[in-house]
C-alpha cells in the first residue's frame, strides 16, 4: 500500500479536480470531469465505467472494487460531478490556498467530498480489503435534481447494504445529515384573456391579476410547526403593457419533512382554484426528492460510524433535519440505511467565497479508511 497521504497532497488533488470546471449546464464540462475522475480511479486499481445519460446532461461514472462474480449487497456512495457555478467562475473565485482554507467552486459541494471518499477506496481497491464490496457513483446532475440519474441511483441502491453520501458536513461542527425534506416543484400556469387595455379593459381577463391571488394563497400554505415551506420562487407573464395580459406563469419550491405532509400538500395545491371568473389553472405538482426520514436503523449505523470518526480524531455529530435535498433521499426513501453530510469540512455551499478547511483533510480521509474497511 502507498503512504498515506498528507493534507498538502489531498489538498493537491482537490485543486486539480476543482480547475476542471463542471457546471449542471455544461455535458462537455461534465464528460471531462467525469473522465479525470474515471482516471484517477483506474490509476487506483479500481474497475469504473462511464454511463450515458444522454445529451442533455453529462455521463455518470460508476466505480467498484468488486471482484469478478461478487454479488453481495455492499457499501453504495454517492457523489455528484456537477456543481452550480457556472464556467468561468474560477475567474472570480480562483482555485487557492488561504491560511487553512482552500477556496475554489465546487471544492466544498462537493468535489472535496468525492475526493476524499474515492481515495480512501482506492487503498482498498485489493480483493478482500474492505469488509464489504463497494460501489461508487458519481452522478452529474444531483444539483438540478438528479432527473437523469435518479433510476440508475435506485436500481444500485435496491441491491446496497448502506449508503454513504459524501455531500459536506455541516458548516456547524462538521455535523452529518440523517434526516432531510423532500423537495417538490408546482408549474402553475394561469390562462386569462386578453384584450386592449384602454379601449376594452373590461372585456380582459388578466392573468397576472389572478396569479396574484394565487401566488398568496401558495405562500399562506407554509406551516413552520408542521416543518412545511412553500416558496414562489419565479413568476413571468404578459406581452406588452397595453394588453391585458391572457398567460402567466409561476414555478414553486416546496419542502415536507415526511410523505403525510407530501400529501397534504399535494393534495391542496391539486385542489386550487380560480379566483376570478373565466380563467383557467392549469396545475402541475410533484414531489421530486422524497423526504429523507430518520430511521433506527440509520441511528444504529450513525452510533457504528461515530467509533470510527472518533478513532480518527473527530466527533461525528447528527444534525438537525435539513431543509435542502439529495440524492440520500432517494436512497433512504427504498430503506436502506443512509447516512449523509459524510464530505469535507468548510462552508459557503453556492457561494462565491466557498472553502473547505485543510487542515481537516487528513483526519476526514483516515475517518473514510476505517468506515469503508470495517463497515460491515
Amino acid at each position: 500500500m502507498t503512504a498515506t497521504p498528507t493534507a498538502a497532497d489531498i489538498a493537491a488533488g482537490i485543486q486539480s479536480w476543482i480547475r476542471c470546471e463542471s457546471p449542471s449546464s455544461s455535458p462537455p464540462g461534465l464528460a471531462a470531469m467525469a473522465a479525470m475522475v474515471k482516471q484517477h480511479a483506474e490509476a487506483a486499481g479500481l474497475a469504473a465505467q462511464l454511463i450515458p445519460l444522454g445529451n442533455a446532461t453529462g455521463p455518470l461514472l460508476h466505480i467498484n472494487n468488486r471482484t469478478a462474480g461478487e454479488g453481495r449487497a455492499g457499501i453504495l456512495i454517492l457523489g455528484h460531478l456537477d456543481t452550480v457555478h457556472p464556467v468561468g467562475t474560477l475567474q472570480q473565485n480562483p482555485c487557492r490556498i488561504e491560511g487553512d482554507r482552500l477556496y475554489g467552486p465546487g471544492g466544498y459541494d462537493m468535489k472535496g467530498g468525492a475526493y476524499l471518499a474515492l481515495t480512501a477506496l482506492g487503498r482498498l481497491a485489493a480483493p478482500g480489503s474492505s469488509a464489504l464490496p463497494v460501489d461508487f457513483l458519481l452522478v452529474p446532475d444531483e444539483e438540478t435534481g438528479s432527473s437523469h440519474s435518479r433510476a440508475t441511483t435506485e436500481r444500485f441502491a435496491r441491491q446496497a447494504r448502506y449508503a454513504l453520501v459524501c455531500e459536506p458536513a455541516r458548516a456547524d461542527r462538521g455535523k452529518c445529515v440523517t434526516a432531510r425534506k423532500g423537495t417538490g416543484l408546482l408549474h402553475l400556469k394561469v390562462h386569462g384573456r386578453p384584450a386592449h387595455a384602454g379601449m376594452q379593459h373590461e372585456l380582459g381577463r388578466s392573468a397576472i391579476r389572478e396569479m396574484a391571488h394565487q401566488v398568496l394563497a401558495l405562500e399562506a400554505m407554509t406551516d413552520y410547526a408542521r416543518g412545511i415551506t412553500v416558496s414562489v420562487g419565479t413568476i413571468a407573464g404578459g406581452s406588452v403593457s397595453n394588453t391585458v395580459p391572457s398567460q402567466c406563469e409561476a414555478v414553486v419550491d416546496f419542502r415536507v419533512p415526511d410523505m403525510q405532509a407530501a400529501e397534504y400538500l399535494l393534495a391542496t395545491m391539486g385542489a386550487m382554484k380560480a379566483v376570478g371568473p373565466d380563467v383557467r389553472l392549469d396545475i402541475d405538482a410533484e414531489l421530486n426528492r422524497p423526504p429523507m426520514v430518520k430511521t433506527g436503523a440509520a441511528a444504529a449505523l450513525l452510533v457504528r460510524v461515530q467509533a470510527w470518526a472518533a478513532a480518527a480524531g473527530f466527533a461525528l455529530e447528527d444534525a438537525p433535519m435539513t431543509g435542502g435535498g439529495s440524492d440520500a433521499n432517494f436512497t433512504a426513501a427504498l430503506g436502506v440505511p443512509t447516512l449523509d453530510g459524510l464530505g469535507v469540512d468548510g462552508d459557503g455551499a453556492h457561494t462565491l467565497h466557498e472553502y473547505l478547511l485543510v487542515s481537516t483533510l487528513e483526519r476526514r480521509l483516515a475517518f473514510w479508511n476505517l468506515l469503508l474497511k470495517n463497515l460491515d
